[in-house]
């Protein structure tokens, strides 16, 4: 290794992503993502549990921004306009990020054993989604039914995000799919 260098973890997932568009996910060892971040494998894990876990990473900072966004959110709003204000909220964190979002997604959707783990922290989300709303005084099932409703929502706006080169804001995206949902009653 050369002399030290800032933001390893950044280092990390940018080579993680290089490599699994290259070579493939399966075939991208941790080993291989630390060297071409320039630290040792030891480093890695110190940072991830797994390979995996490169794109993942940051899911319970936007859990806590989706709680916190409904926890402010005024107390006049419903209870699926205080949740969607959480995803509009958590997806406000991958605004300056959409060429990653759209390189992850991709890699994601090619590979069977990586959409568990997305489901995992979609369900992760809808747990604090739950709580934030149960913490406004919402009881289930309203608090389930929204709570679903709108990490439905963020995974909808998610998908139509990241599948255009010149996409609306994440807030216009959850707009939309709100929309949509409301449409269907």
């Amino acid at each position: 290794m050369g002399r030290w260098e800032p933001d390893a973890r950044g280092r990390m997932m940018r080579a993680a992503i290089e490599l699994f568009d290259e070579r493939g996910f399966d075939k991208t060892t941790a080993g291989d993502i630390a060297e071409r971040a320039g630290v040792t494998e030891r480093t890695f894990f110190r940072h991830f549990t797994d390979k995996r876990e490169v794109l993942f990473a940051g899911s319970d900072v936007m859990e806590r921004t989706a709680y916190d966004a409904i926890e402010a959110a005024p107390a006049d709003l419903t209870p699926l306009d205080a949740a969607l204000a959480g995803m509009v909220a958590a997806g406000g964190l991958l605004a300056d990020r959409h060429d990653h979002a759209v390189r992850r997604a991709r890699i994601v959707a090619v590979n069977p054993s990586l959409h568990e783990r997305e489901l995992l922290k979609l369900a992760a989300l809808t747990e604090a989604t739950v709580s934030a709303l149960h913490g406004r005084g919402v009881t289930e099932p309203t608090a389930g039914l929204a709570a679903h409703s709108a990490v439905t929502v963020f995974h909808v706006a998610f998908a139509r995000w990241v599948s255009t080169d010149e996409p609306p804001t994440f807030a216009d995206c959850v707009a939309d799919a709100a929309a949509a949902l409301r449409e269907l009653t």
